[in-house]
């Protein structure tokens, strides 16, 4: 098989592509989109860094080509739709740089205890000034660990090292616990206990922000907080009024909401004594070059060889090789999953899946499969897809249950999906109308007909009030956003769901005025795309 190199890549990983007996290597860094179209058809695999742009006239007509490898995290530099659209796989190496980063988390940790770099300074400006930079020790000290994926259970297992109490937090999915750490399930709570809090989520619409005034407000002023994960998880403003008004000890930074930083915020935390920031060193390390190289030539030349797809960004043909009576349902599935890591609060235990009707007869995991990645997207630190998603929710202990039954009552199918978390139970019931239409039709026993695409809002009610329709719908009306539909089913409880679909996405003041209502329990709002055009 012959594999285009088109970035200039370790050694490590060239060496290992050389000594297949299978593999023909061609090393060519620094080509134009327009030079890599004319001979990408030429070659079966591909590996990138950052540097080479593979987009849509590199891939109009890609030939051979069956396999992009990204010998890195992001990939920002591929178009990942065209290429899903030709039939390219894309996969990236996440892994390499996970013990870089936390290494440099905790090199962050004692730089900023002992006042590394300020006394380097001033050492080298002539002075002695031993006193003036007395630290703290991290033994004895409690470490909060603002989540748990790969990187966030390098750092607690490292810091247990240093004899530090470790408490993790993580909102979504914190499977089964760590040795050594103490699971808390209130962030603010966490912020409170911790001397040290150190950030490793995915940045995404949920979590920028997440450590915000409030968190920082509940800190001891002895407490130092580093993000070493991605800029804006910590709201540079708020942190930056913390340290000027002494609400907490210190901050060190390795990454800015962008970069090199730009904000009046930011600007002013690299300057401040109490901050320790460097330029985005996480994965900076020869050996983690050296692994990202190497993961990523052998999940490209495995992948090519007909063996297991790890990192897969992309999954071209997964839904082709379904059934055509069963392509609608995965597009309900990866809907309901959302809709339902959306509504249901704490980290989820477990998935129990039934399927009822005709498709019961039919293989239905790859509907399973996309219920897991609407489930999980958003909510893990790496994209998500119909390739990785069992692994993913096998790794976070998410234990996952898949029922058929023939028996059905109103309708020839229907998926119902329960999801477990440590705070309550959510389950939602979805169906097809008309053999293509997608459609939640009941959401914990309430009758309703949602559809799952665009602006969702769903609300539940304690009990039911005359005017409470109107009530809502004008809070929407009243800052611009309107009411496509509305479902609203009540039980003999007198609690109400309403599900309302909108033509544009409410802000979080919308919502939080919504909240404010005396019968309202809880408000979910989310993002769905539009639905294939059949």
């Amino acid at each position: 098989m012959k594999i285009l190199v088109a970035d200039k890549l370790s050694e490590v990983g060239l060496e290992w592509l050389r000594a297949q007996d299978d593999v023909a290597v061609e090393v060519r860094p620094g080509l134009s989109p327009e030079e890599l179209a004319e001979i990408v058809g030429g070659f079966d695999g591909m590996i990138i860094r950052s540097g080479a742009t593979v987009d849509a006239t590199v891939l109009a007509e890609p030939g051979n080509l069956r396999a992009i490898a990204r010998a890195g995290v992001g990939v920002d530099n591929v178009d990942v739709p065209v290429a899903t659209r030709q039939g390219v796989l894309v996969m990236n190496a996440p892994g390499g740089n996970t013990l870089s980063t936390a290494e440099l988390t905790l090199t962050l940790l004692l730089g900023l205890s002992r006042n590394v770099a300020a006394a380097n300074a001033s050492l080298r400006a002539g002075q002695w000034n031993r006193k003036a930079f007395q630290g703290t020790q991290l033994a004895g000290k409690t470490l909060g660990v603002v989540g748990l994926g790969r990187i966030g259970r390098a750092v607690a297992t490292r810091a247990a090292g240093f004899e530090m109490r470790v408490l993790g937090y993580d909102p979504f999915f914190v499977g089964k616990g760590l040795d050594d750490v103490e699971i808390v399930k209130d962030l603010i709570e966490l912020c409170k206990r911790a001397d040290y809090l150190t950030v490793h989520t995915p940045k995404t619409e949920k979590t920028v922000g997440l450590i915000g005034r409030d968190e920082l407000a509940a800190m001891k002023p002895t407490a130092r907080v580093v993000n070493a994960a991605r800029g804006g998880i910590v709201d540079p403003e708020a942190l930056r009024e913390a340290i000027e008004s002494e609400r907490i000890a210190g901050a060190a930074l390795d990454v800015y909401t962008s970069e090199p930083p730009q904000s009046q915020a930011e600007k002013a935390l690299l300057q401040h004594p109490r901050v320790l920031a460097v330029p985005h060193l996480g994965a900076s390390t020869e050996e983690a070059q050296e692994q990202v190289a190497l993961d990523a030539a052998k999940e490209l030349v495995t992948a090519l060889r007909g063996g297991e797809v790890r990192n897969a960004l992309n999954a071209p043909g997964f839904d082709r090789a379904l059934p055509e009576a069963l392509r609608p349902y995965t597009e309900l599935a990866g809907r309901m999953g959302a809709v339902l890591a959306c509504i249901t609060p704490g980290a989820v235990r477990r998935v129990e899946v039934v399927y009822r009707g005709r498709i019961s007869e039919m293989n239905v995991s790859p509907l399973t499969t996309h219920l897991l990645v609407g489930l999980l997207a958003g909510q893990m630190d790496q994209d998500v897809n119909v390739v990785n998603a069992p692994v993913l929710a096998e790794e976070r202990g998410l234990e996952v249950e898949q029922i058929t039954s023939g028996k059905v009552k109103e309708f020839a199918n229907l998926v119902q999906v329960s999801v477990h978390s440590d705070r309550r139970t959510r389950t939602a019931v979805g169906t097809i109308f008309g053999s293509k239409f997608p459609r939640i039709i009941a959401i914990d026993g309430f009758r309703m007909e949602i559809k799952p695409e665009g602006a969702v809002a769903i609300i539940f009610n304690d009990r039911d009030m005359p005017g409470m329709v109107g009530r809502v719908g004008s809070i929407f009306g009243a800052h611009g956003v309107n009411i496509a539909d509305m479902s609203f089913s009540r039980k003999k409880t007198h609690k109400t769901v309403l599900g309302v679909n909108l033509d544009s996405p409410p802000g979080e003041d919308v919502l939080d005025e919504i909240r404010r209502l005396e019968w309202v329990q809880s408000v979910c709002a989310l993002e769905l795309p539009p639905l294939p055009e059949t």
